[in-house]
Formats: structure tokens, C-alpha cells, sequence
């Protein structure tokens, strides 16, 4: 430990030392031009000679300071970095090469003091303030200059907040103005409640979108007008809510729907023809096909305007969203139309469709890595048609062969052939009705695919899987996906003499190896709130159960000769197999997430199983699981295989607990760093005399976990990520207890040690 101590105070010094030359390379004052001044950014004081606090005041002070104009040149950990790279670019001789890249994309210019328009900032501070309900603010502001860096201080007394008095609505008996005195208990705009000039404008908004809903297509929010008098003493204003006089007759009146118009088939060239032919009348529906492309029974399930129905923006938005989603039409536009009478309350419903191309054949060529550190190419020829049965229902059908080779482990090659066809109805197929959320479409899955793998020193096998499932929306959120039927049959063509050795050496393994029916039903539940605007924080949520064999189980009366009910000569699994996967996504600044993952799974063999069957195992190690070991190779709790390099390292078990931490930020650009620790480990449900150590037990669970870290490096290009994590283990688990933790063990310098704990991870996309 004292050499472990030793070490780390040497490393100390010299990242204090490599520091402080940073910090100085990177001031870039040294290449200032006389009389320049460096600008390194605002800071904003409030009512700083007042011992009154303002309530938020710190977030007041943040809000200020983003809003001031220009930004200071970038900087991590106080190192101005981009200004490092344009001034070590010095001025490039031509508008390319490598120095001119450097200047231009990795670096920036200095930000001077020269560039501040102070009256400018001020008054948009002022505005922002005023706008807050601060409406006697005033806002100041002096530089602070010393040596060749500067900053400017902005000082705002803010005085006392304004607070709502009395909130008026329209008093007219217009039809109009009953409408929106009616929806006042509805209102943002709440007495005693401070003022807010955003809370005005949703204001403004909520009674459009009310209007909106009850016909009131032409109106928008700037015709509704909030006055506001000030003056009535003690920091209080009243509001007065009325519509502009010089709105446009057509916004004060609803309208309904006359004729409701599709087009599924338009296109530019055509626009004219198509309008003057005879449509298909269907319901409430004029379908302009002349092909007869689609079933008019599929516009009854996307269109939900009734004629002569009053227009309103939920079906509106209904109806598009639908339109879209189904994945049929590559443009979809709504049109509404008054008939054109000053006294008509008529509006035509045009719904302009243009279909995809129905029927189309690709050839890729894909770069593959995967969770278990297998990279490699795949040739995939895959053939769709979007509108097999003329109800928008698609079939997806493909051919691939693979080949993957195992990087940061053992030399595996593994070779594959596969067939996958899908069919896909945009509705629920099914005797019961499922909730979904209007706007989108819920979906009915055929699937069967089948493959060929060879795991070349091991073994080969086929596979084949049918699957009837359903997918839908609950809410804007919240996703289900039921797979009521599965089958999935496993058979294993051939195994290696040394493959046959390791299946002795390790008998539970052998079971995985043996042919297989599986029967199952599943359910997932997804949550979501990643897109959701205005959040600093993000969860993901995915728990799944699924159950195989009981059912068909029941009706088997063959047994083999381990006593397992058997169809076709073929033991039918039996298990119950339950997972949650928790995710945090927090924002700690605009570049900065700070992401965590918890998983857990459980599955228990009973009946006619004694082990889960390989595909439904829980494995530990990996470049998207615990990076800092081998892919599949850690655990089953203290069991440790030797030398896992050299033989078939995939350890399964029944039960894993995961738990994952990492620190992204943005460095320039594109290229993304990250710090991370994982945590975790798999265990056996019951005891495996081949694998001391591996049984699960509460008590010992937390002690028995595996400890790794490391840095990443990701080049994040929105469309495709590709990242490198190289990781290293703290802590493991098969080692005697006093023992696990191996932080006094890390040499880098040493070689054997790099090469039996270093592990770069390659990977597509973040690890969770």
C-alpha cells in the first residue's frame, strides 16, 4: 500500500505540473495585438447593497448571465482550448490543409472586450427583468480590466415583483366572448400569482387552442389582447382579457365540415386531372383513386372528421399524425377551404397524400458490434412492400450472410445465414381492443425468420422463430409491445471434439447445447420521457416478463429420458424470466449528461427445465454491459473459469444485477469524452456443482459484485455513433474476499498487466 501511495502522490505532481503549462498555453492573451483585451465573460450582481433576497435569485443571476452577448471564447476546466488550436494554427498560407482545419474547426477566435455592446445587453436584460414582473427594474453596467483580460459586471436592482390583482374577461354577449369568459377557470393567469409575461403568452395560446376545438379555424393568438394596469398601488396590476377590434370577420365565427376530400395518389403533375375525376364515395369520404390503390375502409381508420361536424384541431392533428405514422405516404398535407360566401360557415377538408414507392429492393452492406464484443460485415438483400393488401399493410423480407470475429477475447470466428419476412398490419388484428393513443397507430407483427450459425473451434447450429405480437401506444410516454404466441426451435447440428471436452468439463452448459423447443408469451412496458421539452432530467424505463411451456406442457404426455415432456422428440422449456432496466439521463450544463443505468433480471427453470435456455441467459461483461471485462465472461458470482481467453468463456446465469454511472461531455465538435464505473454480476438460481461459487444469495450479493471504470472517446455524428472505451478492472469478485479490491495491483507500466486488464471496447452507439 505504501508503494501504492507513493505512486499516486508522484502522479499528482506531475498532473499539477501538466496542468499549469496547460493553463498557460491555453490563455492565448500572449498573442493578442496591443490594446486588445481578452473577454472572459459577464457576471451579473443583484441588488448587491440590499440584504433583501430576491426568491430565485440564483437562478435569476444564471439566466442573466447566459442572455449577455458575445460568449467567452469556450473553455474546460478553466483551459481555453479552442483558442489554443486556432492560435497553435498560426495563419494559415491557403484555405485548406490541415493548419486551416485546425484554425477553423477545432479552434475560434479570441473573444475580445472590444466586441461587448454594453447598452445593447443592458437592455435586453432590462426587457427580460421587466418581463418578469420586476417592472421598475434598472440595470447598470462597469468593465473590469486587468491586464490583458476583461469582464463586464452587470448590476440590476431589481426593487419589488408584481403580483396579479384582478383578472377580467371579456364582457360582451358576443358568442365569442361567452365562449372564452366560459373557459376562464381554466386560466394561467391566477390572482395573487406573479406577473409573468410568459404565462401571458400561453395565456394567449390556451384560449386559442379553446377556440380551436369548438371551431374557430381562421382565429389566432396575437387577436387576443392582455391589458395591463399598473397602477393601482401596493405592486399589483390588473389584467383585462379582450379580443383586438380589428380582427378579421372570418376569425370570429366557427366553421364545420362540408366535403371531406382525399387524395391518395397526388402529385404535382397531375394535380388538375386528378380533381376533376369522379371519387369513390365512401361514408362521409370522397376518395379521388382512380387506381383503386387503397381500401376505403383505410382512410375510415385515419381520417377522423365527420361532415358537417364542427372543425376542431384535435381531430385535425389526429388525422395528420395518423397519416404519417402509418408509414405509407411520404408527404401528407391537410388543406381546409371555405366556401366561398361571406356568409357560409363551410369548410372543404382536403387531405393531399403522396404514397411512397410501394415496392422496393436494397442491397446493404452493414458494419456490425455487438454487446458481446463480436465485429464483423454483413451482406443483407432485403425486398418491401408497403401496401400488400391494399391496407397500408407492410411486408418486409430479407436474406443476409455474416461473418464476426470476437475483438478483446478469445479468437472466435462465428459465421451466419439468415431469413427474417414480416408482416406488418396497421391495426389490431386481434378479438380484444387495446387502448391506444390517437395519434399514432397501433400495430399488429407476423414475424418468422430463421438461421444458420457457425461458431467456428465450437460448434453449429440452426434455429427457427414465429411470433405473433402487438404494438401500441398508451400515452405520449408510455409504449406496449405483447407477443401473445411464440415459437422458437433451437437445434444444434454439430459439436467439436474439444467443444464436446468443455461441455464434460462444465456439465450445466451442456443442457444449453441440447435441441429445444421454446413456447412463450411476453410482455414489455416501455417508459420515455427523453424527448420532452423543457426537462433537465430524462428517464427511460423498460420492464419485460415472459413465460414459456405452461400451456403446451399441459397436453405432453412423451418423456425422455431425463424425465422431460418432450414434442417431437424435442424437450419444450419451462421458465418464468422477469427484467427492469432503469435509466437517468440528468443535464448538468448545456454540453454535460450525467447518465446511470440500473438492471436487474430474474428467470427461474421449473418443471420440465433445469437451466434457462442459452438465448434467455443473463450474461455479465461487455463493451454495453460491465466494459472492464470480457464479453460473457464474468461470473457466475465467485466462479471464475481459468484462462478464459483461450476457451469458450460465455457464462450464463439466472439472475443479474447491473448498475452503471457515466460522466459525457462534449469536447469540440463532434468528438465526445466520457468518465465511467460499472458494477455488477450474474448468478445461478440454484446450485451448479460444476461452478462453485455461482449460486445467488442476498446476503452475499453486494460482495460478490464486480467493480470495473474507465475513459471513452465517442465520435457522436447524430445519425451514427461510434465509441472507444477502454476500461479497467477494480474490483473481482473470484478472488478471496480481503482480496477483491485491486486498486493497489494497477501497473500500467507493466505489459502483462495491460494486456490481462486493459479492455478496449469498440462499439455502435452509447452503451445505454
Amino acid at each position: 500500500m505504501s508503494i501504492y501511495i507513493y505512486m499516486l502522490k508522484r502522479w499528482n505532481i506531475l498532473l499539477l505540473i501538466i496542468t499549469a503549462v496547460l493553463l498557460y498555453s491555453c490563455s492565448g492573451t500572449k498573442y493578442l495585438k496591443e490594446g486588445q483585451v481578452l473577454y472572459t465573460g459577464a457576471e451579473v450582481k443583484v441588488n448587491p447593497d440590499s440584504a433583501r433576497k430576491v426568491p430565485g435569485e440564483k437562478s435569476i443571476k444564471s439566466t442573466l448571465e447566459e442572455q449577455t452577448r458575445p460568449l467567452p471564447n469556450k473553455s474546460l476546466l478553466g483551459m481555453r482550448y479552442k483558442l489554443f488550436f486556432y492560435n497553435l494554427a498560426g495563419e494559415p498560407k491557403k484555405q485548406k490543409g490541415f493548419k486551416y482545419w485546425m484554425r477553423n474547426k477545432l479552434g475560434e477566435p479570441p473573444v475580445l472586450m472590444s466586441d461587448v455592446r454594453l447598452q445593447t445587453n443592458i437592455n435586453v436584460l432590462q426587457s427580460y427583468l421587466l418581463g418578469k414582473g420586476y417592472l421598475q427594474a434598472q440595470v447598470s453596467a462597469d468593465t473590469v480590466i486587468k491586464g490583458k483580460t476583461g469582464k463586464v459586471i452587470y448590476t440590476a436592482i431589481t426593487k419589488d415583483r408584481y403580483t396579479l390583482n384582478k383578472i377580467q374577461f371579456p364582457q360582451e354577449p358576443t358568442a365569442l366572448d361567452n365562449l372564452i369568459r366560459r373557459t376562464s377557470n381554466e386560466s394561467l393567469l391566477k390572482s395573487g400569482e406573479y406577473y409573468d409575461i410568459d404565462i401571458f403568452t400561453a395565456e394567449r395560446e390556451r384560449i386559442d387552442s379553446e377556440l380551436k376545438e369548438r371551431g374557430y379555424f381562421f382565429f389566432n393568438p396575437d387577436y387576443i389582447l392582455l391589458q395591463v394596469d399598473s397602477t393601482i398601488g401596493n405592486n399589483q396590476a390588473d389584467v383585462y382579457v379582450k379580443v383586438k377590434d380589428l380582427t378579421p370577420i372570418e376569425a370570429l365565427k366557427p366553421y364545420r365540415i362540408n366535403d371531406i376530400n382525399i387524395y391518395p395518389n397526388y402529385n404535382l403533375r397531375r394535380d388538375s386531372a386528378i380533381k376533376h375525376t369522379a371519387p369513390i364515395v365512401y361514408k362521409d369520404f370522397n376518395i379521388y383513386d382512380l387506381q383503386n390503390t387503397y381500401k376505403p375502409q383505410l382512410f375510415e381508420r385515419l381520417v377522423f372528421f365527420k361532415k358537417d361536424e364542427p372543425y376542431n384541431r384535435s381531430n385535425h392533428s389526429l388525422s395528420l399524425n395518423r397519416l404519417v405514422n402509418i408509414g405509407t405516404f411520404r408527404f401528407v398535407k391537410a388543406e381546409f377551404k371555405p366556401i366561398d360566401t361571406l356568409e357560409s360557415d363551410l369548410l372543404d377538408a382536403n387531405f393531399i397524400l403522396t404514397p411512397q414507392k410501394k415496392r422496393s429492393l436494397s442491397f446493404q452492406v452493414l458494419g456490425t458490434s455487438k454487446s458481446n464484443n463480436f465485429v464483423g460485415s454483413e451482406l443483407k438483400v432485403s425486398a418491401t412492400n408497403r401496401n400488400l393488401f391494399r391496407g397500408a399493410e407492410q411486408f418486409n423480407g430479407s436474406l443476409s450472410g455474416g461473418f464476426e470475429t470476437q475483438v478483446s477475447g478469445a479468437n472466435l470466428n462465428s459465421y451466419s445465414l439468415s431469413a427474417d419476412a414480416s408482416l406488418i398490419f396497421p391495426r389490431t388484428v386481434a378479438p380484444i381492443r387495446l387502448k391506444n393513443l390517437g395519434n399514432s397507430v397501433p400495430k399488429t407483427r407476423i414475424s418468422l425468420g430463421g438461421q444458420f450459425l457457425s461458431r467456428a473451434l465450437y460448434y453449429s447450429l440452426i434455429s427457427g422463430k414465429a411470433e405473433l405480437g402487438y404494438n401500441w401506444k398508451g400515452s405520449e410516454y408510455i409504449e406496449h409491445n405483447l407477443n401473445p404466441l411464440s415459437a422458437t426451435y433451437v437445434r444444434t447440428l454439430n459439436t467439436t471434439d474439444s467443444f464436446n471436452v468443455l461441455l464434460e468439463r462444465v456439465p450445466s452448459l451442456k443442457a444449453n447445447f441440447e435441441n429445444q423447443f421454446i413456447f412463450s408469451s411476453s410482455y414489455n412496458f416501455v417508459y420515455s420521457d427523453y424527448f420532452k421539452e423543457n426537462k433537465r432530467n430524462h428517464i427511460y424505463f423498460l420492464g419485460s416478463f415472459e413465460t414459456a411451456g405452461n400451456l403446451v406442457n399441459a397436453f405432453l404426455k412423451k418423456r425422455n429420458e431425463n424425465g422431460q415432456k418432450t414434442l417431437f422428440n424435442t424437450a419444450v422449456n419451462q421458465f418464468i424470466r422477469i427484467e427492469a432496466d432503469f435509466r437517468d439521463f440528468y443535464k448538468l450544463t448545456k454540453n454535460s449528461i450525467l447518465a446511470g443505468r440500473a438492471n436487474i433480471g430474474y428467470g427461474i427453470p421449473y418443471g420440465n427445465s433445469n437451466v434457462l435456455p442459452y438465448i434467455r441467459q443473463f450474461f455479465a461483461g461487455g463493451s454495453n454491459d460491465i466494459r472492464a471485462f470480457r464479453a460473457r465472461a464474468l461470473g457466475p458470482g465467485t466462479y471464475h473459469y481459468p484462462d478464459s481467453s483461450r476457451y469458450f468463456a460465455d457464462q450464463g446465469g439466472d439472475i443479474k444485477m447491473m448498475l452503471n454511472a457515466e460522466l459525457r461531455t462534449k469536447l469540440f465538435s463532434i468528438i465526445h469524452g466520457a468518465v465511467f464505473i460499472d458494477a455488477g454480476n450474474v448468478w445461478t438460481a440454484k446450485t451448479d456443482s460444476s461452478r462453485m461459487g455461482s449460486k445467488f444469495k442476498l446476503a452475499n450479493a453486494l460482495s460478490e459484485f464486480a467493480v470495473g471504470g474507465g475513459v471513452g472517446l465517442r465520435v457522436d455524428a447524430t445519425i451514427f455513433v461510434v465509441r472507444f472505451d477502454l476500461a479497467m478492472p477494480l474490483r473481482k469478485p473470484w478472488l478471496p474476499k480481503s482480496e477483491r479490491w485491486v486498486l493497489d495491483k494497477i501497473r500500467f507500466g507493466d505489459p502483462a498487466w495491460r494486456k490481462e486488464n486493459l479492455i478496449l471496447n469498440i462499439g455502435i452507439g452509447y452503451p445505454f
